[in-house]
């Protein structure tokens, strides 16, 4: 089994460096068992600025263990961004939590982050199990521009502003929703008999869109129906080795700089964000990288897609992480040109190539969401009403696919 742990980032400014070598930086360098078991990336920042506040972001674990360690970011901030105090908890429901645990950084409380930094908090310790909701609260002081991972696909919350520190309150002081996750962008657990962290990498698909899809005028948010929820729920059940998954998808992104992307996603495909968004985290040992529909809407060529794709791939065989990847899924709006791109790209994929030496497996959604009277669309059960995105029945469609033994 492959197994390569990474410790945790070190920002470059002075100050908050030596509050990082000590007990989260030294864990994470002796130790065999933190893992990654929830993440959203983030991606830019928010169009909020928050003043003297507190924040509660959901995360959805899926591992569990005896202890916790948050990792926060100031990734595109311009200013330094003062975390004044930091909780964690099990949520109850909604806003609501259960008996708080300070969360510090460097055996500190408070702790600033500079403009592009980040960092991980110490060791806490809480127990906590597979699919647990665990709420991060923070208070930030001053005004704020935080950064944020656009869709959390469920609801987070925020008290007033100018209302302080209510980290350590049960729930009824956060009386705004956001739907986004705002500066936490990922949460290691400690359990030894975890053997890995799988991270499915990729765009819209990989990010959720279309999870809360179950009908006409329905919506889920917070029950977690992504195609990687569902896989992780599917690893806890099985009698095989037991593995986190932490999500790297961001909607709208691309494998390649393509010519056509919009500036909203400027420095972020996958080359780009591949240290911060996948290396960066802890026990990685498998990537499910799904990328390339929004390459050719952006005017992406085949050679364009297979570049970036060689380059991803030996990075991470580099590291020693085993890349499983998925032929690029079907798009009615694609041009002929786009489709021949598409079945170019997934003749690599499939047949040869430099992924043949550099992937572990071939996982073939195209299988699973092609229509079979129209092979450029997705088949229509599957189908949110885009001809793009998979709704709740596709995401588990995809997720049933996964061959649990070829990531395991």
């Amino acid at each position: 089994m492959r197994n390569r742990m990474r410790t945790p980032a070190i920002t470059s400014s002075v100050l908050v460096v030596a509050a990082l070598l000590t007990p989260a930086a030294e864990a994470g360098r002796t130790g065999t068992a933190w893992f990654t078991s929830w993440a959203q990336s983030q991606q830019h920042l928010a169009p909020v600025t928050l003043h003297d506040q507190s924040l509660r972001m959901i995360t959805h674990l899926s591992q569990g263990g005896s202890a916790v360690r948050i990792r926060v970011q100031n990734t595109f901030g311009t200013q330094p961004l003062t975390i004044d105090h930091t909780t964690a908890a099990l949520s109850t429901g909604g806003a609501a939590v259960s008996a708080t645990r300070d969360v510090t950084f460097g055996g500190r409380r408070a702790v600033t982050i500079p403009p592009g930094g980040e960092l991980w908090s110490d060791r806490t310790t809480l127990t906590t199990t597979p699919g647990a909701d665990l709420a991060v609260s923070m208070h930030v002081a001053g005004d704020v521009v935080p950064g944020r991972h656009e869709s959390a696909f469920r609801d987070n919350y925020l008290t007033p502003p100018g209302s302080g520190d209510h980290t350590a309150e049960t729930g009824a002081a956060y009386t705004q929703k956001v739907q986004s996750t705002y500066v936490v962008s990922a949460v290691d657990v400690f359990n030894p008999r975890l053997k890995g962290t799988v991270v499915p990498f990729g765009s819209s698909v990989v990010d959720g869109v279309g999870s809360t899809n179950c009908g006409p005028g329905c919506t889920e948010l917070g029950t977690n129906k992504r195609w990687t929820d569902v896989l992780a729920r599917r690893i806890v059940a099985s009698d095989g080795p037991q593995l986190a998954v932490a999500n790297a998808g961001i909607s709208g992104t691309t494998s390649a700089i393509c010519p056509r992307t919009p500036a909203a996603f400027t420095g972020l495909d996958a080359v780009t964000r591949l240290e911060r968004d996948v290396l960066a985290l802890h026990g990685v040992t498998d990537v499910i990288y799904y990328y390339g529909t929004n390459d050719l809407a952006n005017g992406c060529t085949a050679a364009d897609i297979v570049a970036s794709y060689r380059t991803v791939f030996q990075r991470l065989r580099a590291a020693g992480i085993a890349v499983h990847v998925t032929p690029i899924t079907p798009r009615p709006g694609y041009s002929d040109r786009n489709n021949v791109d598409r079945h170019a790209v997934n003749d690599f994929v499939k047949r040869g190539g430099d992924c043949s030496r550099a992937c572990a497996s071939v996982v073939d959604f195209d299988q699973v969401l092609e229509d079979p009277i129209r092979p450029n669309s997705i088949n229509p059960p599957y189908d949110t009403g885009d001809g793009v995105h998979a709704n709740i029945a596709g995401q588990q469609a995809i997720a049933d696919f996964v061959e649990l033994r070829a990531i395991a």
